[in-house]
């Protein structure tokens, strides 16, 4: 039990920036977009908010920092798609990649530099015997997280204004003929999931590993994606995902450490494995992913057309 406590932990953490990505992710497929640049926001926005962090001294600027970021980048996005009417798909690749680019080059002067890591936990509920180890003493954005995927889940099922984003993601001209603005509603829903991708990819490089390294998100933007298939577009789901991934990933470093007699390269490409294993085998039933999926995902929308 003892060991146990730290590998949830653990596992918790290394699964929170893969959720708030995919819950990022999941608002802007639920209004028909779909942004496959995850991985570039998340880095640009890990060496913005590791850089504001180092600067200023705030991790909490940091963050801000971070979620600017996202934000500027999905503003970007959604001027080329929404407005130029340019190939969703292609767009989010471009972005990703110049993402993976843009913040190797500014990330340079922040190589080698570190953020002191700070002791965190709930007052009280952290001196549980091994339930505070392993849920009750974690940075507070961990817990954010948890009740953003709350808040998620609400505004789409119980909320007008998550009727009217996935009306949009359903049938956008629908939604136009009743006076909505399909662009205004679908550049919110990218901005705000620009903002989850930057809060994420700043998790990484104040919180996981409190550094600032080269691709240091490592695919996690890709496995963001993923994920939202995996939980059918559910954000109850990508939380049981995320932890999921997240555990896997935890795993594979454990048995690196025990010294377990397989290559470390097979080790590390585990989670990506499971990802893939996890798709192939949500795609063999088709019909039921069209159920779930919007309507109009990835389909552009002009409304003077």
């Amino acid at each position: 039990m003892d060991a146990l406590a730290p590998l949830i932990a653990s596992s918790i953490i290394a699964g929170t920036p893969l959720m708030l990505a995919a819950l990022g992710l999941l608002v802007n497929e639920k209004s028909g977009v779909i942004n496959l640049g995850s991985e570039g926001m998340m880095l640009v926005a890990a060496v913005t908010g590791f850089a504001v962090a180092i600067d200023t001294g705030s991790t909490a600027l940091g963050f801000l920092a971070g979620a600017g970021a996202g934000m500027a980048l999905a503003g970007f996005f959604s001027w080329l798609t929404l407005w130029l009417g340019a190939n969703q798909v292609a767009t989010g690749l471009a972005l990703s990649l110049f993402g993976t680019g843009a913040s190797a080059y500014l990330g340079i002067s922040y190589v080698g530099n570190t953020l002191q890591a700070g002791k965190f936990g709930i007052p009280v509920l952290e001196n549980i015997p091994f339930f505070g180890a392993a849920l009750f003493q974690h940075h507070p954005m961990v817990y954010v997280s948890l009740a953003l995927c709350g808040v998620i889940a609400w505004v789409l099922s119980r909320t007008r204004t998550g009727l009217i984003l996935r009306a949009v993601g359903e049938s956008p001209a629908s939604a136009h003929s009743l006076g909505y603005n399909v662009r205004r509603i679908r550049l919110g829903a990218l901005l705000f999931g620009g903002a989850c991708c930057g809060l994420a990819g700043a998790f990484m490089s104040l919180v996981y590993t409190p550094m600032w390294v080269e691709g240091m998100v490592a695919g996690r933007g890709w496995i963001a994606l993923a994920l939202t298939t995996f939980a059918t577009w559910r954000p109850v789901r990508v939380l049981i995902g995320a932890y999921l991934f997240g555990g896997i990933t935890i795993l594979t470093y454990h048995m690196q450490a025990l010294g377990v007699p397989i290559a470390s390269q097979l080790l590390s490409m585990l989670p990506y494995l499971a990802t893939i294993l996890v798709l192939v085998l949500i795609s063999r039933n088709a019909s039921w992913i069209r159920l779930n999926m919007p309507a109009s995902l990835g389909k552009n929308f002009n409304p003077n057309s």
